[in-house]
């Protein structure tokens, strides 16, 4: 019988040879760890729901990521001059796998499910290709659709001229 103690910290887990050797640090919460045999990689929640982000936006026809809220914090971050990515993105992220969820705002009169099976796709060639997890599912509700001109004919006349 071997005289090692397993630890588990993060995404990584270490055989160690005692309570006293060397362990693994702990590592960002929801982050994935490889471990070589010369170092580790990390890849944190936020970058794939970043990959994620920039996959789903890529696909002709969505016109956004996110719910109402997150819209209107995005719209406002933009206008300082910044930009997130992943507005509309959450994922799991195990030690090999990852599962995405969306949240799509569809142009108008965009095919809605072959918009979701486009993003879908999509979604997971790049998690796939960039991060090397297998994506495990990607579930997508489409939240809204926009409708050209419609913000426009929204717009009430100025009060004051």
């Amino acid at each position: 019988m071997s005289n090692t103690t397993p630890t588990t910290t993060g995404a990584t887990t270490t055989t160690a040879a005692s309570p006293a050797a060397k362990r693994t640090p702990a590592q960002p919460t929801g982050a994935t760890t490889e471990a070589t045999t010369i170092g580790t990689t990390t890849i944190d929640d936020s970058v794939v729901e970043k990959i994620a982000g920039i996959a789903a936006r890529s696909v002709a026809g969505v016109h956004d990521l996110g719910g109402g809220a997150a819209r209107a914090i995005g719209a406002l971050r933009s206008r300082v001059g910044g930009q997130d990515r992943g507005q509309g993105v959450s994922v799991e992220v195990g030690e090999k796998q990852a599962a995405v969820d969306l949240v799509v705002i569809a142009e108008y009169p965009v095919p809605l499910h072959g918009l979701a099976d486009d993003v879908r796709s999509a979604v997971i060639d790049a998690v796939e290709q960039l991060t090397g997890l297998e994506v495990t599912e990607v579930n997508i509700t489409i939240a809204d659709i926009d409708v050209p001109g419609e913000d426009d004919a929204k717009a009430e006349p100025a009060r004051v001229r």
